[in-house]
């Protein structure tokens, strides 16, 4: 807080009787009404507030509540360019964004001319892709830009972005960038596709912008356009070689590379992902450590011989060497099989397990009795269902890791 800040509220006179209460009885900022917490915040910068306030690991805290109810919008004017930079990360934020509903950011100042670097990286979609674009418009200077974000917008029907976008929306309003790593996914309603959307069509504006070492997929359900909900498309371009650690909404349609640097990762598809997908998706995600499955088709191969073939070696036996969090909950039985059953695949540090109900990990396990699948679930420190675990004899020694 600023010299001129404290002297602000030194200066207050707390004369009502309401007042002089509160001075009675506060002995912490938890102490103080609502009301009273707000006229300090008259006194604060944006930033003072979010560091002193915002704890979104624990949303519960009432401090934390009204910070986040204070900044339902965020004005950018005025703000130095650490403060920027410090909000930035907070919208940034893997697991817990800031997501206010809006920014404000006129053009009466320029401090965001001096930017020589910037970063976005968000793992919620945006619904305002304009917004972003006039944000980015205002750093002519920036040397060094990397942006992670999706866009979907329900109320209205948006195009994909494409290099094209790409060249007319950001990169001529940055003649001093040096460096550009991206990832740009734009979730598609079927109206939006009034032509048959390829991969290579998108490949191809990237190629005529000069942009070289980037792809681009679009999920295929039907050989043109993969809807992970059933309702949208997830459309993608990014730059090579990949270098974020979260990336979502893979689906059977993905390109030959290795993302080296991917540690979480969303599968979400409408068609089933069968043995083979999920040998690509070992071999192209090396230190995956933390997979969610969102797929609620039945895998049509390996179905029919699910329970029948124990002691019949059938596939070429998949490995996942780092990965510690598998979550299934919003999947078919059939992928409880797939990560379970140890002839099928290996998951040797697999410590938190997410599914929808016991009753799937009873069958899958024939009510914790079989072989097939106990090694991979030894190390199991976790198990998160939305109905309660029965804790028989049985289930306590299938994962005896619960209770160490």
């Amino acid at each position: 807080m600023s010299n001129n800040m404290k002297r602000a509220l030194d200066n207050i006179e707390f004369e009502s009787s309401s007042m002089k209460h509160i001075l009675l009885t506060v002995t912490s900022l938890l102490d103080l009404p609502n009301e009273m917490l707000f006229f300090i915040y008259h006194y604060l910068s944006t930033t003072d507030i979010l560091r002193a306030f915002h704890t979104p690991s624990n949303c519960e805290l009432r401090l934390h509540r009204l910070s986040y109810d204070h900044f339902k919008n965020i004005k950018l004017d005025g703000l130095t360019n650490e403060e920027f930079v410090y909000i930035s990360t907070l919208f940034s934020d893997h697991e817990y964004p800031l997501r206010p509903q809006s920014l404000t950011l006129s053009n009466k100042h320029d401090q965001l001319l001096n930017l020589k670097c910037f970063s976005l990286k968000s793992s919620y979609p945006f619904q305002r892709y304009d917004r972003i674009v006039l944000l980015l418009r205002r750093m002519s200077n920036v040397e060094k830009l990397t942006l992670n974000i999706s866009v979907y917008d329900r109320n209205r029907v948006i195009d994909v972005i494409d290099g094209t976008y790409v060249q007319h929306d950001i990169l001529d309003y940055m003649p001093q960038l040096r460096s550009f790593i991206f990832y740009i996914c734009t979730y598609v309603e079927p109206a939006a596709l009034s032509y048959k959307l390829s991969s290579e069509d998108i490949q191809q504006t990237l190629t005529n912008i000069g942009l070289q070492h980037v792809t681009s997929m679009i999920n295929d359900c039907d050989g043109v356009v993969n809807y992970v909900h059933g309702v949208r498309a997830a459309c993608s371009i990014f730059s090579l070689p990949f270098k974020f650690d979260y990336l979502r909404d893979i689906g059977n349609n993905f390109p030959n590379i290795v993302f080296s640097y991917v540690t979480c990762l969303v599968i979400q598809d409408i068609i089933p992902f069968e043995h083979e997908f999920f040998m690509r998706i070992a071999r192209s995600f090396p230190l995956l450590k933390h997979l969610c499955i969102r797929n609620s088709e039945s895998q049509k191969l390996d179905s029919l011989m699910t329970f029948s073939s124990d002691n019949c070696q059938l596939h070429s036996i998949i490995e996942y060497p780092h990965l510690t969090i598998l979550d299934i909950k919003f999947s078919h039985r059939d992928y409880v099989e797939q990560f379970l059953n140890e002839t099928k695949t290996i998951v040797p540090c697999l410590t938190e397990f997410e599914v929808s109900f016991v009753d799937e990990l009873e069958a899958v396990t024939k009510d914790f009795t079989r072989q097939e699948t106990r090694r991979n679930c030894a190390k199991v420190k976790k198990i998160t269902s939305i109905d309660p675990m029965i804790h028989s004899e049985d289930f306590c020694l299938y994962f005896p890791s619960l209770y160490k």
